[in-house]
């Protein structure tokens, strides 16, 4: 049956328009984007179908490719594309609010923006963002790349980074593909080491945050780790 046969009250453009965006599934959401389905599928079905397929987590179908997203019946290349789009626009939608200084002193635009970056990814990233003296970010980069269970971490190039981006602050960030987000005793000693090396070049360790999953991001400041 199509959308337009349903009840006007069950329909996801007007429980939205209703009710507002939080009352709604992922599924009835991304419906609202598909705006219409396939052959013997509704649009809700085809945003199922959509996420199952990306094992109905949000953060790997934010990850995905177009050629991810066309192996998908009912999915084509201009429907990959407008998703892919839309999901980056989301990603610099939080970055630009990253840039405005209240946002680093409360925190939920930084986790938010490192679990759409971070969660879906197969391999391990450690990355920096780098904030000037009032705590403004000046960049967001990403430092290492590694492999499924471990990445290596070398201060000296995190000074060097640091130096380089005339950073007078820096949140750390790292992921865990295994989908657990407590921290390793190497996860512990590597933020006691880059503390003191930055240390050294008048650079503060603001946070450290472990990003797993769909769990809200762990931060080391909050944990007493640093």
């Amino acid at each position: 049956m199509a959308i337009t046969d349903w009840p006007e009250d069950q329909r996801p453009r007007e429980r939205l328009l209703a009710l507002g965006p939080a009352a709604l599934a992922d599924a009835e959401l991304l419906a609202i984007f598909l705006r219409v389905g396939v052959k013997g599928m509704s649009a809700v079905d085809l945003a199922r179908a959509l996420l199952a397929h990306f094992d109905n987590s949000l953060a790997r179908l934010a990850a995905a490719t177009p050629q991810e997203l066309i192996t998908v019946n009912g999915i084509g290349p201009a429907k990959a594309a407008q998703l892919v789009a839309t999901l980056e626009l989301a990603r610099r939608g939080l970055r630009e609010e990253l840039r405005q200084p209240a946002t680093l002193n409360a925190p939920t635009a930084v986790r938010d923006w490192l679990r759409l970056r971070l969660a879906p990814l197969r391999h391990e990233v450690f990355l920096a963002l780098w904030l000037d003296a009032q705590n403004r970010l000046i960049a967001d980069e990403e430092l290492f790349r590694g492999t499924l269970t471990q990445t290596s971490v070398y201060p000296r190039e995190v000074v060097k980074q640091a130096l380089a981006n005339n950073a007078a602050a820096v949140i750390l960030a790292h992921n865990h593909p295994s989908g657990v987000a407590e921290p390793s005793h190497a996860d512990e000693l590597l933020t006691r080491t880059l503390k003191q090396a930055l240390a050294l070049v008048d650079v503060r360790l603001v946070d450290h945050f472990i990003v797993a999953g769909n769990a809200t991001p762990l931060s080391f400041a909050e944990r007493g780790l640093l």
